[in-house]
């Protein structure tokens, strides 16, 4: 059996355990890469410092959590007060890695 099922996990007919992908940690490097596209985040400077002053319109953090989603299967919501403290770089992997670190703990996706 290619799964990895032996032949008596087969015949009880229990579920075989798949082991969890391996989730890479959300850094501040990570989510600058993820706002380095111009096309959708074109008022970051390229020297995205971690302090530096960060606004992301609707449609751009919409896109941001998208991507999050898909290459790393965190899914978010955060609150209108979670929003408004995107304001750098620091603040915004801040609130994504802590998601990350929820979720990876069996807690909520959300903050």
């Amino acid at each position: 059996m290619s799964t990895g099922a032996t032949a008596r996990d087969a015949r009880e007919g229990e579920p075989v355990p798949v082991p969890a992908p391996a989730l890479s940690p959300l850094t501040t490097d990570t989510v600058r890469e993820l706002l380095a596209d111009r096309k959708i985040f074109p008022g970051v400077p390229d020297e995205l410092g971690e302090d530096t002053e960060l606004i992301l319109d609707s449609l751009g953090l919409v896109w941001l959590l998208h991507v999050v989603e898909e290459r790393f299967g965190l899914v978010v919501e955060p609150t209108y007060e979670d929003i408004a403290g995107f304001t750098s770089l620091r603040r915004l992997t801040g609130y994504l890695s802590a998601a990350q670190a929820g979720r990876l703990e069996g807690g909520p996706d959300e903050r």
